[in-house]
């Protein structure tokens, strides 16, 4: 008579229910090993990207986010240079004061003026540049390394320069000038020369900087566009205004707003261009005090603290307002193209 047999832990005798597999030794303490291995596994997937972003995020905390708001702070309050553990509520006095100050809309004035100035020769000369330096040139490497040698200098030697040029009496461009019958002019004392001076250090000193942009942002587009309009009969003034220019709209705009954040934050060339304690001033008469100065002469001159923390987050209301135009801009432009 055949009897059945069971795989061991499969079945037990003839008519018996199968039981459950015997595990092996240890295994009831590999399993919380396992799940502890897992975890670990998950958490280093999700938060490895912020362990690797944080470095940046707590060094803009420490050195952008907490100033920023500490300044807002001190912009509420009378405080002084010599005691800033001491603090005077004021509320919105320092803004009513400043709205009300001569000299903050001077400056203001000053600074839009010499950003005009400086900013659109700056940006056509660099388009001209860069749409030169697009074509196939000998020696075209060392053209762009030399249009960007003015941004890697100092700004205090270029300012000590170009104040040395346009000294009054021994400067070279009075002695240029005086070639053709002009008189000597006083740079820093008038307005308008004064703030002209300023202006053609920031046009040397950003004209490079800005032409390498349009010049990447030229090669990046398809040469079948130039290809086409050339087949179409367009001339090389044509291709520039039909194909160059729409295809670095968003460069040219990207470089207005950075121009204009720095024109808003102009400092080290007119304050070297004074050469003295009418630097900080701009000037005898203030003709060509910026924000910047201004801020710098309210906190570090005058010891008014919360003063120059108002003309700070005045300057930071500016940006904001050429950020939501500049916004504004590009969405009508959009919608027009």
């Amino acid at each position: 008579m055949a009897t059945s047999t069971s795989a061991p832990g499969v079945g037990g005798p003839q008519g018996a229910p199968a039981g459950p597999a015997k595990e092996r030794p240890g295994r009831d303490r590999a399993n919380p090993r396992r799940a502890w291995r897992t975890l670990l596994h998950r958490f280093d997937i999700k938060a490895a990207p912020y362990a690797f972003i944080a470095p940046f995020f707590v060094v803009f905390a420490a050195f952008s986010f907490y100033p920023l708001l500490y300044t807002g702070w001190l912009s509420l309050h009378d405080v002084e240079l010599a005691t800033m553990d001491i603090m005077e509520w004021e509320g919105f006095g320092n803004y009513t004061e400043l709205w009300r100050d001569e000299r903050f809309w001077n400056a203001l004035t000053n600074t839009f003026t010499i950003g005009v100035i400086s900013t659109v020769p700056q940006l056509l000369m660099a388009l001209g540049l860069a749409h030169l330096l697009n074509y196939t040139l000998r020696g075209s490497a060392f053209f762009r390394v030399a249009a960007l040698t003015p941004y890697a200098t100092s700004i205090g030697a270029a300012a000590l320069v170009f104040t040395m040029l346009f000294e009054r009496d021994f400067g070279m461009i009075n002695w240029f000038l005086g070639l053709f019958g002009f008189d000597n002019i006083d740079w820093e004392s008038g307005k308008w020369p004064a703030q002209f001076a300023i202006s053609t250090i920031v046009i040397w000193r950003w004209t490079g900087y800005n032409a390498l942009l349009y010049l990447a942002a030229m090669q990046a587009i398809p040469r079948e566009r130039y290809e086409a309009a050339a087949i179409d009969g367009a001339s090389r003034w044509q291709q520039f205004t039909k194909v160059t220019i729409p295809g670095i709209r968003s460069t040219i705009v990207f470089t207005i707003v950075l121009s204009t954040i720095g024109a808003t934050q102009l400092f080290g060339e007119p304050l070297i261009f004074g050469q003295g304690p009418n630097g900080v001033s701009g000037g005898a008469d203030n003709q060509y005090q910026t924000l910047g100065l201004l801020l710098y002469e309210e906190g570090w001159k005058n010891y008014e603290m919360g003063r120059a923390a108002t003309v700070a987050w005045a300057m930071f209301a500016l940006l904001i307002l050429v950020f939501v135009l500049q916004r504004l801009v590009k969405r009508l432009t959009s919608r027009t193209s």
